[in-house]
Parts: structure tokens; C-alpha cells; sequence
């Protein structure tokens, strides 16, 4: 697909919408972003993502957020909005995609994101211990989480920069039933608790590809993401306590002898929301 106006054909304007862009990289539709409207999320991924930080972190409060995988960088733009003067590191190494979108939709002045062009783990092992009070994982080559994040070996790094009372999100796709949903939450749950995950019925059916939000730490509260995800359109089901360990079962965490892509979406499917 080709945008219009000479911009990079992954950036795709949303015409019913004016000031608005979606970002396509690898066949799939991966970022929102509303110029205008910063907490406007039209993925239901992305307001999940939003609900486990409302739930985290009082309104207008200053944070530390890392952002592992950067595209449009839409909830960056929704933290700087909703709480101004955070601090926000985003690892993006597609730097030529990032150019791409501050040319359309430049970030706001001052808005404290700093984006530096380099993959998550490099980016991680260099910030200090207890940093950051949020780091969120929404991070795809392609369709797919890559499988050096999500090994016990990258959770113990997540785990080491964020403060005790810190919060990981992190946006993976696939099915229910396959592999590799339940392996990585075995994986976080090597270096987490509590941890809590949460996708659309129909996904949880096993037949639907589609996105599995994960929420973990201290201050990923799953009784309160439950109640603001049910006033949503399309509410997520949450799995947490003794019906995720249930889940889980005897899954083998993944390891960095031992990794896994996430799973290919079905062909043809661009749209993950």
C-alpha cells in the first residue's frame, strides 16, 4: 500500500479521521496515531496498555517510563499527554521509520521522549538498576515479538531497571492455544508476580489470531483492569492467580538457548486491534 503526499508508503493516512496515521510495517498495521488527540487509542491493545497505566500511576503524575519498540510511538504520546514532565526513553532501531513518522507527526515540545535507534536489549542493558517506574514491550520484526524478548534472560534484565514497585505491559500476538502464549508467560512469571494477561473472548477460543495484553509487578492491579476493561467496546478477559497458573500449566519458560518467535498471522491479516 502507498501513502500519498510522497511520504513513506508505511505511513498511512487515516482519512476519516484528518491528523491521523496509521503505521504498517511487515504487512501489519502496528502503531495509531491521532496528532490531534493523544489518548484518542483506536487499538484496543493500545488502550489496554493504557488501562494497566491508569491503574498504576495517579493521574498527572511524573514518571520514568522505557518503551521497548517505538513505531508511531503512540503511548509515549498518550504518557506525555496524560502525565507532563515524565521522562521516557524509547528503543527504536528502525531509525528511518522514526524519521518517517517526525516528519508527519512530530512529537510536542517538551514532551521528555528521547528515542535512541537501538534494539531493546543493547538499550536495557545500559540504563541503571530500579530506573524506570514503567517499561512497556511492544516490540515486532515484521508480525512477530522477537525471540530475544522473551527469554528468562531479558525478563531478568526488565526486571533489574525497573523499581520494586515498577509495572511491565507488553503487547505479544498469537493464538491461545498454540506454544508460545503460554511459554512466555511461564517465562515472566520466572521474574514477576503478580502477572496477569488479558486478550478478547474469541481469541481466548484458540481459533482467533490476535493480541494478548500481559500486566505484571506490584502495581498491576487485575481487579482494577478488569473493571475499566468491561466499560470498553470489545472488554478483554483477564487470567490471573490460580486460573493463570492453571493456564500456564508445566510450560517451559524460553531461554536465550531455547527462544521462539511469536507466531506468523494468519496470511493476509494487517490489522491487530
Amino acid at each position: 500500500m502507498r501513502a500519498s503526499h510522497g511520504h513513506d508508503p508505511r505511513l498511512v493516512p487515516d482519512r476519516s479521521r484528518p491528523g491521523s496515521w496509521i503505521v504498517r510495517v511487515g504487512g501489519a498495521d502496528q502503531s495509531y496515531i491521532d496528532t490531534r488527540d493523544p489518548t484518542y487509542l483506536e487499538f484496543d491493545y493500545a488502550q489496554q496498555i493504557a488501562f494497566v497505566i491508569e491503574d498504576a500511576f495517579p493521574p498527572r503524575a511524573r514518571i520514568t517510563a522505557i518503551h521497548v519498540g517505538g513505531a508511531g510511538m503512540t503511548i509515549p504520546r498518550y504518557i506525555a499527554y496524560t502525565r507532563p514532565t515524565s521522562g521516557q526513553i524509547v528503543f527504536e532501531p528502525d531509525a528511518t521509520l522514526t524519521e518517517a513518522v517526525r516528519e508527519v507527526a512530530p512529537l510536542p515540545r517538551n514532551s521528555g521522549i528521547k528515542v535512541r535507534p537501538v534494539d531493546g536489549r543493547k538499550g536495557l542493558a545500559e540504563i541503571p538498576d530500579d530506573y524506570a517506574d514503567l517499561i512497556v514491550i511492544d516490540a515486532f520484526a515484521g508480525a512477530s515479538v522477537p525471540p530475544d524478548l522473551g527469554t528468562t534472560q531479558w525478563f531478568a534484565d526488565v526486571r533489574r531497571v525497573l523499581n520494586p514497585p515498577g509495572t511491565l505491559a507488553m503487547n505479544i500476538t498469537g493464538y491461545a492455544t498454540a506454544e508460545y502464549t503460554p511459554r512466555i508467560l511461564a517465562t515472566i512469571m520466572t521474574q514477576f508476580s503478580p502477572v496477569t494477561i488479558g486478550a478478547e473472548p474469541s481469541a481466548w477460543k484458540g481459533r482467533h489470531f490476535g493480541n494478548f495484553v500481559i500486566a505484571a509487578g506490584p502495581g498491576a492491579d487485575p481487579f482494577q483492569w478488569e473493571q475499566r476493561s468491561r466499560g470498553n467496546p470489545f472488554p478483554y478477559r483477564l487470567l490471573y492467580g490460580l486460573e493463570l497458573d492453571r493456564w500456564v500449566g508445566a510450560a517451559r519458560p524460553f531461554t536465550d538457548d531455547d527462544s521462539q518467535a511469536s507466531p506468523q498471522p494468519p496470511w493476509g491479516l494487517t490489522f491487530f486491534s
